[in-house]
């Protein structure tokens, strides 16, 4: 009799040999429920410090913890078996340098069992990027709008709407590219300048509110299912799940109320 073979994990070597094929499938999750049900149909999932504000209803990310984002991690991991799982470098924990990323990133790794940390920024962060990579650490890089910086970008706003921008932005995609990172996030990027970006580096773009030309997509999970009264611009709502459990949760309590609940087929024997 045969043992089934385990089912390998997605690496980050094998997103970065995604460039320029089949699109790249990404969503968010945060713990282990919902990771289980996106996990059969996605790529990477990236265990975002937008839980900060989506599960624990911050204000921002910058109130998110390390230990905060490690707790994730493991849940998701535990709810998976294919996608490579990313896990976020939260607000503080490696811009100070490329030592501190490395022992914060490493300690991710190993509690967590992601496959791959993601950071912000372009040139000033490729110098921790390339320190990171060369020690065994796969990064996915993140430019354009990075939420950690809003407070100094004036807050959540499209990025090369002037074109005087647009040198910067291309040269932070150089610069993680040319450091080693195996992917980068383009958000909330205009989409002529994310599609030129796109066709010029070598390593997959993951769009977020930018080109369709990306590389691959991502979009926070509960965003896409209806879950936020107030989504982004760019999201696509794909479910109504907010309404639906509103009303699940409405005949639950109806059903209570009216002693219609748990009937008699759900009472233990």
């Amino acid at each position: 009799m045969s043992t089934p073979k385990p089912v390998r994990r997605v690496s980050a070597p094998q997103i970065q040999n995604r460039k320029g094929k089949e699109p790249i499938v990404s969503l968010t999750a945060y713990y282990a429920h919902t990771a289980a049900i996106v996990d059969k149909h996605v790529d990477f999932i990236l265990v975002g410090d937008s839980l900060g504000m989506v599960i624990h209803g911050m204000e921002s990310t910058l109130g998110v913890s390390l230990d905060l984002m490690i707790t994730h991690g493991i849940s998701v991991v535990r709810g998976t078996e294919h996608a490579l799982i990313v896990v976020d470098l939260p607000f503080g924990s490696y811009e100070e340098s490329p030592e501190v990323a490395f022992r914060n990133a490493a300690r991710v790794m190993r509690e967590t069992g992601c496959g791959a940390v993601k950071l912000e920024g372009g040139q000033r962060m490729a110098d921790t990027i390339r320190f990171l990579t060369e020690r065994g650490i796969p990064v996915m890089a993140h430019i354009g709008l990075t939420p950690q910086s809003s407070a100094v970008m004036g807050g959540f706003k499209t990025q090369g709407r002037d074109k005087d921008e647009w040198a910067a932005h291309e040269a932070d995609a150089t610069a993680v590219a040319q450091a080693g990172a195996f992917a980068v996030v383009l958000e909330g990027m205009v989409e002529p300048l994310a599609a030129k970006i796109t066709k010029q580096i070598n390593i997959p773009t993951i769009g977020i509110g930018a080109s369709v030309e990306c590389d691959g997509q991502i979009l926070v999970l509960e965003d896409m299912l209806g879950f936020n009264s107030s989504p982004p611009k760019f999201v696509k709502v794909y479910g109504d799940l907010g309404n639906a459990m509103e009303q699940a949760i409405k005949n639950y309590s109806e059903d209570v109320k009216s002693r219609a609940f748990p009937g008699e087929d759900n009472i233990y024997s």
